[in-house]
């Protein structure tokens, strides 16, 4: 898991608290889902496969289903920060449909050390990983107390969305190592501006 601003263009961020979430902000600040080297690692980061889940299987196809997904969730998503619902039923049936497909079957197995470890039950599949992403965007949208926490950064020029889970609801910033340090240092900029004025 990679925390931070971006200056390598494969660096990922899972911070946004939920996965639809942190898959809708791998649009910033440029597309980190270029190739399936990119894709594959935020499959993992995201927790939608064990540690050490094998995906070479990944084809070319995965790529553009992932990217399609992101869309209609974003869709979704921005549609409600904005209260406005019209324009989104198209998006709504395609992230319903995928959401009834079969997410990952997971399975306990012993480790060699004996205790008990998730692993899954086969070669993930890309359609149950969309299932398992659009079925976390169901429950977010449909959860009033989940829904009420979305909220979009402050931060200039950052489009990202993110879930307050905070004491009080008052975050501001997608993340304050990012966005939040950002507005530090250009307060802390503007404040020594005018004492020199």
């Amino acid at each position: 898991m990679v925390l931070g601003a971006a200056t390598v263009p494969y660096e990922l961020r899972f911070d946004a608290g939920r996965v639809c979430l942190d898959l809708l902000s791998t649009t910033h600040p440029a597309e980190r889902l270029d190739s399936l080297a990119p894709l594959r690692a935020w499959i993992a980061g995201a927790g939608l496969v064990p540690p050490g889940t094998p995906l070479a299987h990944a084809d070319a196809s995965w790529l553009p289903a992932f990217l399609e997904l992101r869309a209609q969730i974003g869709k979704l998503v921005r549609g409600h920060l904005v209260l406005e619902a019209s324009g989104c039923d198209l998006a709504l049936a395609s992230v319903n449909d995928i959401a009834y497909l079969a997410p990952p079957a997971p399975r306990a197995v012993r480790s060699e050390g004996g205790s008990l470890v998730r692993e899954l039950a086969g070669p993930p599949e890309c359609t149950a990983l969309l299932a398992a992403v659009a079925r976390d965007a169901v429950e977010l949208l449909t959860d009033p107390r989940a829904r009420a926490g979305l909220r979009q950064c402050q931060g200039d020029n950052c489009p990202l969305v993110y879930l307050d889970t905070s004491r009080g609801r008052r975050r501001r910033w997608c993340s304050s190592e990012v966005c939040g340090n950002r507005e530090r240092v250009a307060r802390h900029r503007r404040r020594a501006a005018l004492a020199r004025g």
